[in-house]
């Protein structure tokens, strides 16, 4: 449970780097990776939260 825990932090602190760049730089590329790195956190979040619920009421 640990691993994902760090898991989804870094690709969270991932997608905070890239929107930082794309603020920098303007480079719509660094946009586009926020938003992917973003969208797989949460979903790699909700997964894991799902799996703790699961552990719950089993």
């Amino acid at each position: 449970m640990l691993l994902f825990r760090w898991l989804v932090f870094l690709m969270l602190l991932g997608a905070l780097v890239s929107f930082a760049c794309y603020a920098a730089t303007g480079n719509p590329r660094f946009k586009h990776y926020g938003w992917v790195t973003l969208k797989w956190a949460l979903l790699l979040a909700f997964g894991f939260f799902a799996v703790l619920i699961l552990q719950r009421v089993v």
